[in-house]
C-alpha cells in the first residue's frame, strides 16, 4: 500500500483537478490510473515518500508499463494512464521541488486512435425523430428529441447539453459552454433546437427556475445521460440503425456534416472545444474515408 503521504498527495491532486473544472469522469479515471501506479510502485520498491516518487529513474515507470501491458492492458488505456502519471508527477514536481525529468520525458506506446463513425444526415435526422417515440409522457419525449437535437445541431457532449439550466430559456441565438478542461467556447444555436428546447419546455411539468438542471428526470430531478442513451438505443435497434449510433454519435455527426458542407478544421475545431487540431482532423479521414466508399460501390466493375 502507498505511504499515508502519498494517498494524501493523491487527494490534494485529485481535488486540485476538480477545483479547475476538470469533468468528474476524467478525475475518477486519473485519480484511480495513478492509484494503481503508486500500489505498484509500493510492491516493486516499497513505501516512498512524495518527493522520492517525482524523482524515480524511467526504469520503475518502464517496469509499471511492462506490468500493466502483462495485464492485458491496451496501448491506448496505458497511453492514458501515463498521461496521468505524468500530471500527478508534474504537480509533486511543483509542490516538492523534486526533479522529475525522467518520469516527464517517458514516452507513451503508439496506437492508432479510432476514427469518429458519424451518422449519414438522414440516419441523423430519423434517430432524432424517433429518439422520443416510445417515451411514457410527451414532455418526456419532447425532452428526449431537444437533448438530442442540441447534440447534433451544436456538436454539444451529452453532459454540456446536460449542464445547461433554466437560465438558458428561451434558448439564445448563442450558447456559451464549458467544456472538457474547463475551456470555455461559443456555439451558435440553429433554430431547430430553439424550437426543440422551446417544446419541451412549454409540456416540461416541473418549474425550470434559472438556477435548476433545463432538463429533468422523471420525478423532477437532473436527468441523467444513460437515460438519453438507452432512448438512443431503442431508437436505432427500430431503424435498424448500428449500435454505433450513439448520442455522441450525434455529436461527430456535427462535425462531419459540416466539414463535407466544407466547414474549415480551425472553425469546427472552436465549435467542438477541441484543445488540439490533430483531434478535429480525424473527421478530415473520416470524410476520405467516405468518399472512398461512394466511388468503390460507383465504380464499374470490368
Amino acid at each position: 500500500m502507498p505511504s499515508a503521504a502519498l494517498r494524501a498527495a493523491l487527494a490534494d491532486w485529485t481535488q486540485a483537478l476538480q477545483a479547475k473544472g476538470r469533468a468528474a469522469g476524467t478525475v475518477r479515471a486519473y485519480g484511480d490510473d495513478v492509484a494503481r501506479y503508486l500500489s505498484f510502485l509500493a510492491g516493486h520498491r516499497g513505501p516512498e515518500g512524495p518527493a522520492a516518487v517525482a524523482a524515480l529513474p524511467q526504469a520503475d515507470l518502464r517496469a509499471f508499463m511492462a506490468h500493466e501491458q502483462g495485464r492485458g492492458v491496451s496501448a491506448r488505456t496505458m497511453a492514458r494512464r501515463l498521461s496521468a502519471v505524468k500530471a500527478f508527477t508534474r504537480w509533486l514536481m511543483d509542490r516538492e521541488g523534486a526533479d522529475a525529468t525522467a518520469v516527464l520525458s517517458a514516452r507513451a506506446p503508439r496506437y492508432r486512435r479510432k476514427l469518429p463513425r458519424p451518422l449519414s444526415e438522414d440516419g441523423a435526422r430519423l434517430v432524432i425523430g424517433a429518439v422520443g417515440d416510445d417515451a411514457r409522457a410527451d414532455w418526456i419525449a419532447a425532452r428526449d428529441v431537444a437533448v438530442a437535437t442540441l447534440l447534433y445541431a451544436c456538436g454539444l457532449r451529452i453532459s454540456e447539453a446536460l449542464s445547461l439550466t433554466g437560465a438558458e430559456l428561451p434558448l439564445p441565438d448563442t450558447l456559451r459552454i464549458r467544456g472538457k478542461g474547463g475551456r470555455t467556447r461559443i456555439v451558435p444555436v440553429l433554430p431547430a433546437a430553439q424550437a426543440a428546447v422551446a417544446r419541451y419546455a412549454a409540456l416540461c411539468p416541473f418549474d425550470l427556475a434559472p438556477e435548476g438542471p433545463l432538463f429533468r428526470g422523471a420525478r423532477g430531478g437532473p436527468l441523467h445521460a444513460r437515460l438519453i442513451q438507452a432512448a438512443m438505443e431503442r431508437a436505432r435497434a427500430r431503424l435498424g440503425l448500428p449500435a454505433t449510433a450513439t448520442p455522441h454519435a450525434l455529436r461527430h455527426s456535427f462535425a462531419t456534416h459540416l466539414l463535407s458542407a466544407g466547414g474549415d478544421l480551425r472553425t469546427i475545431q472552436e465549435l467542438l472545444g477541441h484543445a488540439s487540431l490533430a483531434t478535429t482532423q480525424g473527421y478530415t479521414a473520416v470524410d476520405a474515408a467516405r468518399l472512398i466508399e461512394v466511388y468503390a460501390a460507383a465504380h464499374p466493375r470490368g
